[in-house]
């Protein structure tokens, strides 16, 4: 009888799966901070190359900063993106996609645990956890409005069952969770990587930005200008130089608002900077080049032509940097042995900081060599991505060399750095007609450009650098097309210029240019390419989540 009374219980069914923790231990201190992390490391988008925060496809190569590069066959299901033919069905555009609500599923996941967290957990600790989710919650919902317009909207209290159409304007969603964290964060935080209240107020104002809320835009922006420290409580600055912004070393520096983590030697390149692995000069590795692979994001003719400055030292704003007696001379259809003749006209010296070309020191890799570089001239162009490049000296520090190939680097990608946020304060003060902020804000971004010439092994600038501030701003017109021309120069491949084009109206207009430009010099990356205006703006919501929730539930984007 007591055998039968304690044996049969149904309790006894009941196994805990091996290797998982249960929802009362997640709701411990340790398990939110746990799940938090999870969130974070999002950022890195944890597998493949094209679903992380750098946007390095989305923003810059779909922008005209760069082609995929490489060669037509590596990668090949990319090419079509890159033609603004994208499918419904495109394996990198659902990745894009899977790990944007990955990253919100953890940041809801974390929210959830916090409405169960355990009596230990002080109330400062839950409210600065959930201000930590909502702020990536914006960020992944932020980088699904930009790319893909408007998505399912789901939040903590989502059942995980109901089908959720997306009629709903995400806009509304991203800004309340960002002015929630703008609320509740700390000034600074205990690790550098963690958002803090200053990080939100950019981010807010980013998000008013992209909507012409200027005003409001320009508030949040004059906060984090005036008042703004970095989590480590460090104030905002721009760094000496503008290299600085793009090495390891000097990761988390008083430039970086918010920024992904990288890190090397962890044991895992998962911790590295996996989307940005590709994108190196090709050919083997070893001491004369970094990387090994595979020659991706090969910068453009237009982006180089872009640095070409005036007899004053500024900009051709009128885009006639393209024009035959302004492009920049480069060693395309030329050897590495054979004879060339350097650029001598006027630069702005970034040129030589964003873009590798032939004959200009490499970092610290010696000299450029021009086609040894390059995999595929006729078809990526004759110039080698040049930012987030690990230095020779720190090679073994600055990079994870434990797998096939050592560039994964342990460089961190700014989603907002400083420069970003003075550029986006010019903006909001230029379209309010306050053109001597915006002069003041432009010209502090160009100064810095100025003090950051690139040198040879003699100390000697290494080409032609003739750079200048803009003495004034004759009207709101030239205001406007000055700020939006330096967030080019500025942040360049940093994943931007596509969004921007898209959100002041000039997509069609700048990237079918773009598209007859390159197509004349290169042979075949952009055949039969074509901006298609009220289409090509956004990816196409992928056909595999329609297929799951029904065409009744999810809208397809105009034109797919």
């Amino acid at each position: 009888m007591l055998i039968a009374v304690t044996a049969c219980q149904d309790d006894f069914l009941e196994v805990s799966p091996t290797g998982s923790l249960s929802s009362a231990e997640l709701s411990s201190l340790a398990g939110l901070e746990g799940a938090l992390i999870a969130s974070y490391s999002m950022l890195l988008g944890r597998d493949g190359f094209y679903s992380d925060a750098t946007n390095w496809f989305w923003g810059s190569v779909l922008g005209g900063d760069a082609n995929k590069g490489t060669n037509a066959g590596d990668q090949s299901q990319v090419n079509e993106i890159q033609t603004y033919a994208a499918q419904t069905n495109n394996a990198s555009v659902f990745e894009k996609y899977r790990r944007s609500y990955e990253g919100v599923a953890r940041a809801n996941a974390t929210l959830a645990l916090v409405a169960v967290a355990q009596e230990s957990v002080s109330e400062a600790d839950k409210t600065r956890i959930s201000a930590e989710a909502r702020f990536l919650r914006g960020n992944y919902y932020f980088d699904l409005k930009k790319n893909f317009n408007n998505t399912p909207y789901v939040d903590e209290n989502w059942d995980e069952i109901t089908p959720v159409s997306n009629n709903a304007d995400l806009w509304p969603f991203i800004e309340a969770d960002f002015q929630f964290a703008f609320d509740n964060l700390p000034e600074t935080q205990s690790d550098a990587g963690r958002a803090n209240k200053w990080a939100a107020a950019a981010y807010l104002g980013k998000t008013y930005l992209y909507q012409g809320k200027w005003s409001e835009a320009k508030a949040m922006f004059d906060d984090a200008i005036t008042k703004g420290v970095t989590a480590n409580g460090a104030p905002y600055g721009l760094n000496p130089n503008y290299a600085d912004a793009f090495r390891s070393t000097n990761d988390n520096s008083m430039e970086s608002v918010f920024a992904s983590q990288a890190a090397a030697g962890t044991g895992s390149i998962s911790n590295a900077n996996p989307a940005l692995v590709l994108n190196f000069p090709h050919g083997s590795t070893g001491p004369d080049r970094p990387g090994g692979c595979c020659g991706f994001f090969q910068p453009s003719f237009d982006l180089a032509n872009s640095h070409r400055t005036d007899a004053n030292g500024l900009p051709m704003l009128d885009g006639s940097y393209n024009d035959a007696g302004n492009l920049v001379g480069s060693d395309m259809g030329l050897g590495s042995g054979d004879a060339f003749t350097p650029d001598a006209g006027n630069l702005d010296p970034r040129i030589d900081h964003s873009i590798g070309r032939r004959g200009i020191p490499y970092l610290d890799w010696g000299p450029h060599p021009g086609k040894d570089w390059i995999r595929d001239q006729p078809y990526g162009g004759p110039y080698s991505p040049k930012k987030f490049i690990y230095y020779l000296g720190g090679s073994g520090v600055e990079n994870d060399a434990s797998s096939w190939t050592p560039g994964y680097t342990a460089v961190n990608y700014n989603i907002i750095r400083y420069a970003d946020v003075l550029l986006m304060a010019a903006e909001a003060e230029a379209e309010l007609n306050n053109l001597d902020q915006a002069l003041t804000y432009v010209n502090m971004v160009r100064t810095r450009a100025m003090d950051s010439p690139v040198v040879d092994a003699n100390g000697d600038p290494a080409a032609n650098y003739v750079i200048n501030t803009y003495p004034s701003f004759a009207n709101q017109a030239e205001a406007i097309a000055a700020v939006r021309f330096e967030r080019k120069l500025e942040l360049s491949g940093e994943g931007h210029i596509k969004y921007d084009l898209v959100r002041w109206g000039l997509a069609s207009a700048a990237l079918n240019a773009y598209l007859a430009h390159e197509n004349a010099l290169l042979s075949s990356p952009f055949a039969g390419a074509s901006f298609s205006a009220n289409n090509d703006e956004y990816l196409p919501i992928p056909q595999d989540e329609i297929d799951l929730q029904g065409s009744d539930v999810l809208t397809q984007n105009p034109g797919y």
